[in-house]
């Protein structure tokens, strides 16, 4: 009787149902690896709605209301699983076990060097491993569960990380808790636990556009980052020594046009390597460990803003130069294009295994690793 129950509440799932705790969960299909994905929508008491996936964690749509209350999907995807297993982008997805680029895909922990994919040749003379590669937390199905606690709703992710997998040492247990929360916020917990040395550094990879998805670009958009160094880099976009932001094209220590200084950025020849726009570390003030803000971007036409805090120490931002109109958008008929929306990414800083200059990522068993960040979504 009790695996009947058991069978006819899972054919409710699939089928579109809510579970007990009103997060709606359907079917989305089959990915190439042969797992079944789904999608959970979660629905804040105060408007903001996420559209989840436990295919890589995935945030595929996220609606926002506006100065007219009217919501818009903010949050850059695609409609099928095989678009973002084929178009990349890294979109909307957790990354790990280790986010952002690391020299030569090589880094040594207690005297034994590791060495992992090399995913990131183009153009030279880039060599490094990138989002830990191509077999990454984003390309796999995650164990989800829904939950409500009083007027906060959201999803558990768990997963195990084998030992060599992408070619870290050790066994990573992780759980990733989204949870959408009264006021339009949306709170991401980490947690990991590991069974032999090995580094971590989690982050997600949402590209925001505050007017909607498909809006064209958001240079026009406004961004304030709270940040008074930033991390040039060489020509392999491997870090260099912080440096201040102040009289550079990386100055958002006041809100201002993301775009405000493309003729100091077109002009800056060290930045070839990046097409002259942003993909760059910022080091954030405060404390690693302490909730703190990072960054605040706003859409002066549809009055919304968005507020991400965070405990990690950095702030890595990509501008989306790379994107073009032969992208698809979600809404039909409808494309992409250069500078759609702009990923804002808390992380610590990258090559962090090969900088003892830099903030840890080092995890040792016995030892357990903890981050949160917030998206706190409002109208200014």
């Amino acid at each position: 009787m009790k695996f009947g129950m058991i069978a006819m509440a899972a054919a409710g799932l699939l089928a579109g149902c809510c579970c007990d705790c009103g997060v709606k969960v359907e079917p989305w299909g089959t990915t190439k690896r042969g797992e079944k994905a789904s999608l959970y929508t979660i629905e804040g008491k105060d408007g903001l709605t996420l559209v989840v996936s436990d295919y890589g964690g995935r945030v595929v749509k996220c609606f926002a209301p506006g100065r007219d209350g009217k919501k818009a999907d903010v949050t850059l995807g695609w409609n099928s699983i095989g678009e973002y297993e084929t178009l990349g982008f890294s979109m909307g997805t957790l990354i790990g076990r280790y986010g952002n680029r690391i020299a030569n895909g090589k880094f040594t922990l207690e005297g034994r060097e590791w060495q992992l994919p090399i995913n990131e040749t183009t153009p030279a003379p880039r060599h490094c491993n990138l989002h830990s590669g191509p077999d990454g937390w984003d390309t796999h199905v995650w164990a989800a569960s829904p939950f409500c606690s009083g007027d906060e709703r959201g999803l558990v992710l768990t997963y195990v990380s084998k030992d060599g997998e992408s070619g870290f040492p050790g066994n990573l247990s992780v759980k990733v808790v989204y949870t959408v929360k009264p006021g339009n916020v949306w709170r991401i917990d980490y947690e990991a636990t590991t069974d032999k040395t090995t580094v971590v550094n989690p982050t997600h990879h949402s590209y925001w556009n505050l007017a909607g998805e498909a809006s064209g670009s958001v240079l026009k958009q406004n961004l304030k980052v709270y940040a008074d160094e930033y991390t040039p880099t060489d020509a392999g976009l491997i870090p260099l020594k912080n440096a201040p932001v102040k009289g550079t094209g990386f100055d958002f220590t006041e809100l201002r046009a993301i775009d405000a200084k493309a003729a100091w950025m077109a002009a800056e020849k060290s930045l070839a390597a990046m097409d002259n726009w942003y993909d760059h570390n910022f080091v954030l003030r405060g404390k690693p460990g302490e909730m703190k803000p990072a960054v605040e971007m706003r859409d002066p036409a549809s009055g919304r803003a968005l507020e991400i805090w965070t405990t990690e120490p950095c702030l890595q931002i990509y501008g989306a130069q790379n994107m073009s109109a032969k992208l698809p958008a979600k809404e039909a008929g409808k494309t992409l294009c250069q500078f759609a929306g702009l990923a804002l990414e808390t992380q610590h800083a990258p090559d962090s295994p090969n900088r003892p200059d830099f903030p840890s990522t080092v995890l040792k068993p016995g030892e357990t690793f903890r981050s949160a960040t917030e998206y706190r979504f409002g109208v200014k």
